[in-house]
């Protein structure tokens, strides 16, 4: 499936920002399963520096630097991805999942997923609610599936009620929060484990209600787990807000250890006060993208050569 993807970001500041760097994680990466055909960052007003570059993780990011007064900052990032993400294997094929924690602890690359900042970090409390799916020997993609059925079953959907601050901790308590909650609490309790497990940042598909026309810019960004299932299969994405496997609805941005990793849009400025800040997504296949109008208004690349 290839979709194209639009997110803007906006700030409106109440008092003119002076200086100003930001890092960005706005384009999505090339992965197995993932190719990235075209993508272009737009920023208003324009940088007096700009540079690309990758990040710890091999995740794409852009630097920008603003050296005059402005009182907006506006972000748009346009990109074409095909997605596809193979099937998993059966779930009783994959190895114990305490053979998974034996062979991450020596694998340099996958052992850095053990350990996360106070997002993420391995929590006994956390350790022990996770720990329900995986009785000694049990394959580990089984015990996989059955957590992220039970944490979508038994945690509520709301936003509002958590922050950038909420612990799993605290998720665990109240049974309620948002994707960034429910991917927190499960790398808490995997790592816990020893199973390395990653924060997937990216987007999901969404459909507009029977009958009812697309909400332009109403998508948000999107966070699951990836979870490493051995040298032979690699990772595995899985989506405990919706209850399902990744496999070709959703588009990665990114991956780090947590949140803090990852996020959009972060940096320095000097200046500013009482900021507002307005996000839009758009994840639509390409396909429909090209027949719908609107969303042509909204972005289309002048030509097929890659940003």
């Amino acid at each position: 499936m290839i979709y194209r993807v639009r997110h803007t970001t906006s700030y409106t500041y109440g008092h003119p920002v002076d200086l100003a760097a930001h890092i960005l994680h706005l384009t999505p990466r090339d992965c197995p399963g993932q190719v990235v055909l075209r993508t272009q960052l737009e920023c208003n007003p324009a940088p007096v520096r700009r540079e690309s570059g990758v990040d710890h993780f091999g995740n794409r990011i852009v630097w920008l630097f603003h050296e005059a007064p402005h009182s907006h900052f506006d972000i748009v990032a346009l990109s074409d991805v095909d997605v596809h993400f193979p099937e998993p294997p059966p779930a009783d094929s994959t190895l114990a999942w305490e053979d998974i924690a034996f062979l991450a602890a020596q694998d340099a690359d996958v052992s850095q997923y053990l350990f996360g900042g106070p997002m993420g970090a391995p929590s006994r409390m956390v350790g022990e609610y996770v720990s329900r799916d995986f009785p000694p020997g049990r394959p580990v993609l089984e015990g996989l599936l059955a957590l992220n059925e039970r944490v979508y079953k038994e945690f509520r959907f709301r936003s509002g009620v958590t922050n950038l601050r909420t612990t799993p901790e605290e998720v665990l308590q109240r049974r309620e929060g948002v994707c960034q909650d429910f991917t927190h609490l499960m790398l808490s309790g995997l790592r816990w484990l020893g199973l390395p497990a990653r924060y997937m940042s990216g987007y999901i598909r969404t459909r507009p209600a029977a009958g009812q026309k697309r909400r332009l810019g109403a998508d948000v960004s999107h966070a699951w787990v990836g979870v490493w299932l051995g040298p032979e299969t690699g990772w595995i994405g899985l989506d405990p807000t919706n209850g399902i496997v990744v496999r070709d609805e959703h588009v990665i941005l990114g991956w780090g250890r947590d949140y803090a990793d990852i996020s959009p849009v972060r940096g320095l400025i000097l200046g500013g006060g009482g900021d507002v800040l307005r996000v839009g997504v758009d994840l639509v296949p390409l396909e429909e993208w090209e027949r719908d109008p609107a969303l042509l208004n909204l972005g289309a690349f002048p030509t097929r050569e890659t940003a």
